[in-house]
């Protein structure tokens, strides 16, 4: 059994989860699973199951962390003193319990503002709590967790949309596997912030304001996920999560018995939002039983829903009562047992690759060779450069987007590719991790890296090392298919003593791919001290002429 907690740092309250997890049944993935066995399509994993937690302790601090965040651009000094004093509180009831592991996680409040950083510091230095600020899309693969640990969702297509005090989260799930996942500047918070007058009525001209605003920026994602439904009829379940949406479903609640549990009643909820909307935070808090600080947040929350049940029709939206600290709990009770899983964490970072390749119509075919290459060149290279199994992901991605930058112009497409990498959201890849993968696509042709780089520079000394052999290793993969032809077909390599002799298997007409190995070649030798040679390449009557292009 592990004692465990998880710390919610929202845009609207802060909250914090004690629970004993018992270890999962023996055969389930990590735990009597054989590691031989490939990963199922799209990383749809069968994990463990750790539900149902036994609590033992909850705590709620409503700090509204989001206060004049979205419309200033900081977090207030006051504010931080209130999330530091309930952080100190949150500390010493996880000493009180002996927790084994904790993690704490602030989202789109802490992360949009400009001093975030320094909050983060103060929760260290006061509290003891080592806060990290998360994306919207690790938060997203979160909740995901949390969901699939309460809903059995077998075959089935659900739509997920949690939605928080700074952001709203959707992801399409087909099922367990995440076939979309989007992160939108829309939470309740933001929109009482910028909207509304929090102590007066929503008028039918706020009215309007919120759905309009609400439609613009969920237009392109909704777009793209009724294109992967092929119209919304292909939808099984909505799932929503969030605090406001276990409001709702207490004061909406469909009838009779679904098999996943509670769920909103969507008609209901619509007649809901026109009568609260009518009145002001004060009575909501009266007439419905609410706390203050979710009395203004609810209209916002159902307004939210009931734009997307306009391009998603469902008569109810489940509501499994679970959100970010759930998933932040499974998480943590999946490495405390079970440990890395980087066979699923491969399959689920080359999936959020594909799909962003794919909406910048990438070269599929030759991403995927290349990227072959580089893992068997890695593995390969092993003792030398004595990087592990994380970074082989991370080299695999960067490998699989290195030529997205094509979309924008192939001149410099390097760049372009760091570019669109970089403001890219990514499932399964930290921020840091998507800065390293977006310099090693950066950097797989032309000059080497550079101190003189901003995009170098803003990195670790670490990542920097490791920007160095990836890269190194990405310049020879990718040379191996220099006119995106597929003319070798494999490769592998020995080190002997201080020569990378490469083997080489495919068509004979190769002379072109094999002088590129050896001409990108340089990087290798500066960051892992090794010459390039090449066993039984196909003899050729003369060399490319000495202006040939060297880079892909």
């Amino acid at each position: 059994m592990a004692r465990l907690a998880a710390i919610d740092i929202g845009s609207n309250a802060i909250r914090l989860r004690i629970v004993d997890v018992e270890p999962p049944a023996l055969g389930a993935f990590g735990a009597g699973r054989d590691p031989a066995l490939p990963a199922p399509p799209g990383g749809a994993l069968d994990a463990p199951r750790f539900h149902p937690f036994r609590d033992v302790h909850a705590d709620r601090a409503p700090v509204r962390l989001g206060r004049d965040v979205f419309t200033k651009g900081e977090l207030e000094p006051g504010v931080i003193g209130a999330a530091c004093e309930a952080l100190r509180r949150f500390r010493a009831a996880m000493d009180a319990a002996k927790v084994d592991r904790y993690r704490a996680v602030a989202t789109s409040a802490a992360r949009e503002a400009r001093n975030g950083d320094l909050f983060v510091e103060r929760a260290a230095r006061e509290a003891g709590v080592h806060v990290e600020i998360i994306e919207g899309v690790e938060e997203a693969r979160l909740v995901q967790l949390a969901v699939r640990e309460r809903v059995a969702l077998g075959a089935r297509t659900a739509l997920l949309v949690d939605i928080g005090g700074g952001s709203t989260e959707l992801t399409l799930l087909r099922g367990r596997g995440a076939v979309f996942s989007r992160s939108l500047p829309v939470g309740t918070v933001r929109l009482v912030e910028t909207f509304l007058d929090a102590r007066r009525p929503v008028d039918a001209g706020h009215r309007r304001l919120l759905e309009e605003y609400v439609d613009r920026v969920t237009a392109d994602a909704t777009r793209d996920i009724v294109e992967l439904l092929c119209g919304g009829a292909g939808l099984d379940l909505l799932v929503g999560t969030g605090g406001n949406i276990e409001t709702l479903a207490d004061l909406c609640p469909a009838p009779g018995a679904l098999p996943e549990g509670r769920a909103i009643d969507v008609a209901a909820m619509l007649r809901l939002l026109d009568e609260m909307s009518a009145r002001t935070p004060e009575e909501r808090a009266q007439v419905y039983g609410l706390r203050p600080d979710r009395a203004d947040t609810i209209v916002p929350a159902a307004a939210i829903l009931s734009r997307i049940v306009q391009v998603f029709p469902q008569p109810a939206i489940i509501a499994p009562g679970v959100g970010l600290k759930e998933g932040v709990l499974v998480d943590l009770a999946h490495a405390h047992f079970v440990g890395p899983d980087f066979r699923g964490e491969a399959a689920a970072v080359t999936d959020a690759c594909v799909r962003l390749g794919r909406r910048y119509h990438f070269d599929e075919q030759h991403g995927a060779l290349v990227a072959r290459f580089a893992e068997r060149l890695f593995d390969d290279l092993a003792p030398r450069h004595r990087l592990g199994p994380r970074d082989r992901i991370l080299l695999r991605a960067a490998a699989l987007l290195h030529d997205i930058g094509d979309f924008v112009r192939y001149e410099g497409h390097h760049k372009h590719s760091y570019y669109v990498i970089i403001h890219s959201d990514l499932m399964g890849l930290t921020p840091e991790e998507r800065a390293l993968v977006a310099n090693v696509a950066r950097y797989h042709r032309k000059s080497p890296p550079s101190m003189e780089h901003d995009n170098f520079r803003a990195l670790s000394r670490e990542a920097r090392s490791k920007v160095k052999a990836m890269a190194s290793i990405l310049r020879i993969a990718d040379a191996l298919d220099r006119e995106h032809r597929a003319k070798v077909a494999g490769v592998s390599g020995r080190i002997e003593g201080d020569t990378l002799v490469l083997e080489v298997q495919g068509a004979e007409d190769r002379a072109l791919e094999e002088w590129t190995v050896v001409a990108k070649a340089g990087m290798l030798r500066d960051a892992l001290g090794l010459e390039v040679r090449l066993a039984d390449a196909t003899p050729r009557s003369h060399p490319p002429p000495a202006g040939a292009p060297s880079g892909g």
